[in-house]
């Protein structure tokens, strides 16, 4: 592997690349005039036939989600989530505030596909820069006639609630209710955003709709994997000798793109460990991270997701009890409240982690936390109580052994054995 493959990073070297006169200086928004000039239905087969899949975390299929809206409609929403506020989780942020005039014209030919007049865009409250980024973009935007005339945006901003990533959380939020996930179905494609059909999908998966309409299904075809096509934004964070932002064609290995791109693992110690797509995922052990490559079905295949292809790499220094720790007190302040199972699920397995960190655990709280983890998959409204069991379950099955010598009842003997095992 000798380097990136840039398609959503073509323009992002150039330091004004934030503004319209750079934007528009390297073609842009003229895809979108030869959007205008197609038919709706056009454009959303040539982003199906292109395979385009979201980016956000669930990988579903965008031209294919955009045809679930009712064909009889008076009004139609596009959300545009950009509350990117997992763990380890930085790539959209890129787009906002180094090409935010690409977001803005892959929003209006999106917009132009599935008839909608109206986008709004939810941004993390907590995106400063970012967010003014994206507010001058659109203010330039207005300014020279690219958006108004019937062709609006709007940006709202959240208050710092991760849970509102959750499509319907957001929909609550821009509404001015409680972020707070809704009972599924109704799907947002039907009965969203003040109840009319809305289409919800990331900054990212947005970003390449220029490139697909511009040159079409099978050039976009041409990177990537069958199942997989396209490039994928990678956040790239922890022991690693240079962290960052690095765009790859889907299954590139993950072993060169480390060694490659990353330079290897800090300090030239070993690998240990790798959440592959965001701190939600399932982590995976060295031997498991470097047999995969960075697509969906790979990772799918070694036993996590790509999710938000978020990479956090650990090295063998790390503490993988105190590493769980920060996850899942990150988990339980996160939970909305709103599912029992998760509300006093989420807080109790923190509890349970910290208090074995520390070194006052027991076997019955190993248990326990194992127990605590299979009740609450799959019995709440969303699935953030599965994003708190997940890592839970892959931590304490791969790297058991150093649960387990930290317990004060543990067998001397067995709690060796074990953390030699994890190793």
């Amino acid at each position: 592997m000798t380097g990136e493959t840039k398609i959503l990073k073509a323009r992002m070297d150039r330091e004004d690349s934030h503004t319209l006169d750079a934007y528009k200086s390297a073609g842009g928004y003229g895809t979108l005039r030869k959007a205008l000039a197609m038919a709706p239905e056009d454009v959303v087969a040539v982003v199906k036939d292109s395979g385009l899949r979201g980016r956000g975390g669930a990988g579903f299929p965008t031209g294919l989600k955009w045809t679930f809206l009712p064909k009889e409609r008076e009004i139609t929403y596009l959300c545009v989530n950009s509350d990117e506020s997992e763990p380890g989780t930085f790539k959209d942020r890129l787009i906002l505030e180094k090409d935010p005039h690409l977001l803005i014209e892959g929003i209006l030919i999106s917009c132009h596909a599935i008839r909608c007049r109206h986008a709004y865009l939810y941004i993390r409250g907590e995106f400063c820069i970012t967010y003014e980024r994206i507010r001058d973009a659109v203010k330039e935007a207005y300014a020279s006639g690219i958006l108004g005339g019937g062709m609006d945006i709007t940006i709202h901003r959240g208050a710092g609630a991760y849970i509102c990533g959750e499509e319907t959380a957001l929909l609550n939020s821009i509404e001015g209710k409680k972020g707070q996930p809704r009972i599924k179905p109704p799907f947002p494609t039907n009965a969203g955003l003040f109840d009319k059909p809305t289409v919800i999908n990331n900054v990212e998966t947005l970003a390449n709709v220029p490139f697909i309409v511009e040159n079409g299904a099978d050039a976009y075809r041409a990177h990537g994997t069958e199942k997989s096509p396209g490039t994928r934004l990678i956040s790239v964070s922890g022991h690693v000798e240079r962290r960052g932002v690095y765009e790859v064609e889907h299954g590139v290995a993950f072993r060169d793109f480390l060694e490659g791109l990353c330079g290897g693992v800090r300090g030239g110690k070993k690998l240990k460990a790798v959440i592959p797509g965001g701190s939600s995922t399932p982590v995976l052990t060295a031997e498991e991270a470097l047999r995969v490559h960075l697509d969906f079905e790979s990772v799918q295949e070694a036993g996590s997701m790509l999710g938000s292809g978020a990479v956090i790499v650990m090295d063998e220094t790390t503490d993988m009890v105190w590493a769980l720790d920060k996850l899942t007190h990150f988990y339980a302040h996160e939970s909305c409240g709103q599912c029992t199972p998760c509300r006093e699920g989420s807080g109790w397995i923190a509890e349970l982690v910290h208090k074995i960190a520390l070194g006052r655990g027991t076997m019955t709280d190993l248990e326990k936390l194992e127990s605590l983890a299979d009740q609450i998959t799959g019995n709440t409204i969303c699935v953030f109580s599965d994003a708190t069991a997940m890592p839970v379950k892959s931590f304490v099955s791969k790297f058991r052994g150093e649960f387990v010598a930290k317990l004060k009842d543990a067998p001397a003997e067995r709690a060796g054995a074990e953390s030699a095992t994890s190793r």
